[in-house]
């Protein structure tokens, strides 16, 4: 049986809690929607914000909403040399330890202490998609892409939960290195 999962490419952006979409936007904002994004109730807002790292800075950094209870930037290693962190590879929300960025909205700034990370590529399963197939929450998958530049992803991450609908999320350095594109499809050949 075929295990195919349609591919996002993911490029850089911030996810904020709501007080710091405050400091940034001013008292009472809120974030507005864009686009929806793959996962239920997540989107692409029309906000975006400047961050600024020790060497270099990104303007635009397009917010996704809704607000979360950590403020996390998720970039490429290619943004995060330009940035002049080293961020590691982590799951979505593990931020402990991790570098701080300053950013800065249109009517306030705000630095975190940490927050940074590469994000680590993961397949985002429902759960029927996942006992469909056997695989596990936290499990390490091997995916495949095809494609003149075709490659196997390794330790690609599965997150299983009821509120997920299926999409393998891989940012922009691993997209461009494979010639994959956001609607691309892969296969798990490995779980």
């Amino acid at each position: 049986m075929s295990k195919q999962v349609p591919v996002g490419v993911s490029a850089r952006h911030i996810h904020l809690t709501q007080e710091h979409v405050e400091v940034l936007f001013g008292k009472g904002a809120a974030l507005t929607e864009f686009k929806p994004l793959s996962q239920p109730g997540q989107f692409a807002a029309n906000e975006t914000v400047a961050v600024h790292g020790p060497k270099g800075s990104f303007a635009k950094v397009r917010i996704l909403g809704p607000a979360r209870k950590a403020t996390q930037l998720e970039v490429s290693r290619t943004d995060a040399f330009a940035l002049g962190l080293m961020p590691p590879v982590r799951e979505s929300g593990s931020i402990e330890g991790t570098p701080g960025i300053r950013i800065v909205g249109p009517v306030g700034e705000v630095t975190v202490d940490q927050g940074v990370i590469v994000a680590a590529r993961h397949i985002h399963f429902h759960t029927s998609d996942a006992e469909r197939w056997g695989i596990q929450d936290k499990q390490l998958l091997k995916v495949r892409v095809g494609g003149e530049r075709g490659l196997v992803f390794e330790q690609v991450l599965a997150r299983v939960s009821d509120q997920f609908a299926l999409d393998m999320h891989i940012d922009t350095d691993e997209g461009n290195a494979a010639g994959v594109k956001t609607g691309d499809v892969a296969e798990i050949v490995e779980s």
